[in-house]
């Protein structure tokens, strides 16, 4: 890619971060464009719609929950692990109002490369607390996220209620766990 176009690409992702934090995944594309001083057109030569769009900015950052993950499988207790995991998770969803629903709700498959990351930095933390009999072997990553997901559109929707997302998989949990755990 040419400097300058890899330059309008960095700066479409940035301006396209901060407009997802501060407005949602519905930002105007246009004014995306306009805050990173290119034109419509220059967006959508990069990013074909907005779901590619959301896809690159949020891949990039995938990278911090990968990281956590493996820092997670470190302590010794797999089930707090996998907890943690799926908490840091549903905060990093949370900057960006709408990004569960997208993901869930991506019919293109250009949030798919999303979905294989998470579903890889958290298999690990899942498969030890399985192996440690403390999750259910009959649950899945994919079962895992979707209720992730689940739980912070609920809390999304009752932002003045701050312990939602807490008390929600708190009580989720108790149906993961192994009995006796």
């Amino acid at each position: 890619m040419r400097a300058d176009a890899q330059r309008n690409y960095d700066r479409l992702l940035e301006e396209a971060r901060q407009a997802f934090i501060v407005h949602g995944t519905d930002a105007a594309l246009e004014d995306i464009a306009r805050h990173a001083g290119v034109g419509i057109g220059t967006l959508y030569r990069h990013f074909p719609d907005r779901s590619a769009l959301m896809s690159a900015v949020f891949v990039s950052e995938l990278d911090a929950l990968t990281a956590r993950a493996r820092e997670l499988v470190e302590q010794e207790e797999p089930l707090p692990a996998l907890l943690a995991w799926l908490k840091a998770v549903a905060v990093h969803a949370t900057a960006y109002r709408g990004l569960s629903a997208r993901i869930a709700a991506d019919s293109d498959g250009h949030m798919r490369q999303c979905k294989v990351l998470l579903h890889d930095a958290g298999n690990t933390l899942l498969a030890r607390a399985q192996d440690a009999g403390e999750v259910r072997p009959d649950v899945s990553m994919s079962d895992l996220l979707r209720l992730t997901t689940g739980l912070i559109t609920i809390a999304e929707q009752n932002p003045e209620d701050k312990g939602t997302f807490d008390r929600l998989m708190n009580l989720a949990v108790r149906g993961i766990v192994t009995p006796g755990t």
